[in-house]
């Protein structure tokens, strides 16, 4: 009797481990393991070996690629090097999205420019299908001349954009203060490439100039490090140590971290909607008037 208990605890811990397991996912690194070409494969180029990952934008189309899985919080990253060059009215994404009709969305958008001009990293939050919260920074350093570190980490306290590990942006979750936060739709991971010109250079003035296509954006090394998405957002908020990014450790910037935000939006922020009053008619959104981290 006693064997036979042991053996069927043994079988329901194994099974619960198993399942809170089955909860998270450490991508492999690889393009073709953990993402599907979602749009003109015959403008998606990927290594034999599935670490490095092209997109081309020319006259006829531009080209992206999804993560197979979707997932409710956790960390998300890639290595990205910009299109060289001209590139105004060229637009990459590297974002989440959950493609419900109410979407929720979370963006990073690299916005191509004249020569001369630096790119425009713009960032951005949808929830439950309203946007309107662009936040544009110019980078410290060329995006086309080597490969970069983009991240977005998304828990139950904060959305974080970092690059090269600095954070450039925060959207905290203050719904107890009525300020709406993405917490209950499953989003894919998304890569693309398009054509942008009619709003992302110069508010739509500069367009692509189609004599130095193709247009060629790189990648590597992608990391998903996330809750996949089972049916319901209960496991996926749990605090628990699979769920790492929701642990309290997690819960605002560190000190060093902050030292870096303040550094990055005093002498690289262009554009901060919580600024814009006349956009908003001096009525700005609820959370521009709460804590940043």
């Amino acid at each position: 009797m006693t064997e036979l208990c042991q053996s069927l605890l043994t079988l329901i811990v194994g099974a619960c481990l198993l399942r809170a397991s089955s909860a998270t996912v450490l991508s492999s690194g690889n393009f073709m393991g953990d993402f599907f070409v979602m749009w003109s494969p015959s403008h998606v180029n990927t290594s034999a070996d599935g670490q490095m990952r092209s997109l081309f934008l020319d006259k006829d189309s531009g080209a992206g690629f999804e993560s197979n899985d979707m997932f409710l919080f956790g960390k998300f990253e890639v290595q990205i090097k910009l299109i060289p060059g001209y590139s105004a009215g060229t637009v990459v994404a590297f974002y989440l999205a959950s493609d419900q009709p109410n979407h929720d969305e979370i963006d990073f958008e690299f916005l191509g420019n004249v020569l001369g001009q630096p790119y425009i990293f713009q960032t951005n939050v949808f929830v439950d299908g309203f946007g309107d919260r662009e936040d544009r920074v110019v980078p410290w350093f060329d995006p086309t001349k080597e490969f970069h570190n983009y991240t977005i980490l998304w828990n139950i306290y904060e959305i974080v954009f970092f690059v090269d590990s600095i954070p450039i942006r925060t959207y905290r979750n203050h719904v107890e203060e009525g300020v709406p936060y993405p917490k209950s739709q499953p989003m894919s991971v998304k890569v693309t490439i398009w054509n942008g010109e009619s709003w992302a250079t110069g508010g739509g003035r500069d367009k692509i100039d189609w004599s130095k296509a193709p247009f060629v954006a790189s990648f590597a090394e992608p990391h998903i490090d996330a809750c996949i998405w089972e049916g319901e957002p209960g496991p996926c908020r749990a605090s628990d140590p699979l769920n790492w990014w929701n642990g309290e450790g997690f819960n605002s910037l560190s000190t060093w971290q902050r030292r870096w935000f303040k550094w990055v939006r005093l002498h690289h922020r262009v554009y901060d909607y919580c600024q814009d009053y006349e956009r908003f008619q001096y009525h700005l959104p609820r959370e521009c008037n709460l804590t940043s981290y």
